[in-house]
């Protein structure tokens, strides 16, 4: 493979996906899977990582979010084996992971880890009927992890699309791709995530999906942040995604709880103001958490709803609301920016951080899962040096990134 000619030929491509040439990190990439394999690769496959605008912990019960896939990046360079075995190598790991797709069973010793994620994804896969078989991958990724910008899903998504390249001709669209990853990552990886991180992964853009549907409904937006002179950013604030899955989980449980007192499956089937008649009987059959966060969810659905229609209006002041107050409500009724036992709050000091330096000119909210990782803010152009050196002088150098927004979901090229 002639990576640099590869390049050359998607050039116009690739720059609407990175914002720059990325054939310096392709060559190298290409470069490690011939030191590892002694071969030739054939193809390079792409996935994105995707930031969260509104719609905060809404997915899992069937509400709205306002999404986007980024410009960074899972990227896989591969080649098909016809053994049966995927042997991956991902950047800053010595060893590979080895799975043998011969066997496809859940293995509870393998959950929270890549082996899991990889077997889970040939699993169903096969189960849904397209062929699966082995390969040959060397792997790098510039979505950090717990950054909120869902390494996991970009992961998925990846292993997804390699599988559908190599042996099914291209044929899965980005909805089955998203339920493929998802699959993944809740039985296989034990890490019960709604669709959100996949569903932006795999279908790229800015898109507002309604989750109520057993088919979501993914409309496209136009809308260019940058030219109306805002740069978004996500700051690090710290902190480690690694062992909050309970956390994580908790959060889904206890609005699923109070949907199940209400009579129904999930919170989308529930009004805000049956929500409110109810609270007087949910008071003490559910933890009070549990109603904070429902109303978090039925505010938070709706509130989605007007930042799509604020940015379709191009207006940008209610846009921003929008934002804010969805960060607001994350932090007082859905509660997770704080961690249990952790006398750091660096979530709550980023976000004031922000305020104060954004107020009445951009906006800021907490972004992905919560408790650790990364806040999102809109930052006016003529702000952004003073931001970064503020957020960066607090959490460390290279805290703040500057993201653009990625036209495309998974890729292949070859």
């Amino acid at each position: 493979m002639n990576v640099k000619e590869l390049c050359k030929t998607n050039g116009a491509r690739l720059m609407k996906l990175y914002g720059k040439d990325p054939t310096e990190r392709y060559e190298r990439l290409a470069d490690q899977f011939r030191s590892r394999f002694g071969r030739e690769p054939e193809a390079f496959v792409s996935a994105p990582g995707r930031t969260e605008v509104t719609g905060n912990h809404t997915d899992h019960n069937r509400g709205r979010v306002l999404a986007a896939a980024v410009d960074l990046d899972t990227l896989a360079c591969v080649v098909k084996t016809d053994d049966g075995v995927v042997t991956l190598y991902s950047e800053g790991y010595d060893k590979p992971f080895r799975v043998d797709l011969s066997d496809l069973d859940v293995k509870e010793g393998e959950k929270e880890t890549t082996f899991a994620l990889i077997r889970g994804v040939a699993a169903r896969m096969k189960a849904l009927g397209y062929q699966i078989g082995g390969f040959d991958a060397t792997v790098t990724s510039t979505v950090f992890k717990g950054s909120g910008l869902s390494s996991s899903a970009a992961f998925e998504v990846m292993l997804t699309a390699v599988m559908d390249a190599l042996y099914n001709g291209w044929v899965i669209d980005s909805k089955t791709n998203a339920r493929i990853s998802q699959y993944a990552e809740n039985v296989y990886f034990g890490k019960p995530s709604g669709l959100l991180d996949q569903s932006a992964s795999a279908e790229g853009g800015l898109v507002t999906i309604d989750f109520g549907p057993d088919d979501p409904v993914v409309e496209s937006m136009n809308y260019d942040f940058a030219a109306k002179g805002y740069a978004l950013c996500v700051v690090a604030a710290g902190g480690d995604h690694g062992n909050l899955t309970a956390d994580y989980a908790a959060i889904p449980a206890e609005m699923k709880q109070v949907a199940a007192a209400m009579g129904v499956d999930v919170l989308a089937k529930v009004s805000k103001a049956q929500l409110m008649d109810a609270v007087p009987a949910l008071k003490n059959k559910v933890p009070d958490r549990a109603i904070l966060r429902a109303f978090h969810f039925v505010d938070e659905t709706e509130r989605v709803t007007e930042a799509v229609s604020a940015l379709r209006a191009d207006d940008l002041e209610a846009f921003f609301a929008a934002v804010i107050g969805s960060g607001e409500s994350s932090w007082k009724l859905l509660q997770n920016l704080y961690v249990a036992g952790s006398d750091n709050q660096e979530m709550p000091l980023a976000l004031e951080l922000s305020r104060r330096m954004l107020e009445g000119r951009g906006a800021w909210r907490i972004h992905g899962g919560g408790f650790a990782g990364t806040i999102l803010a809109f930052v006016p152009h003529d702000l952004l040096d003073e931001y970064k050196a503020r957020m960066n002088g607090v959490f460390g150098e290279g805290a703040v990134t500057v993201l653009s927004i990625r036209p495309e979901g998974a890729v292949c090229l070859k």
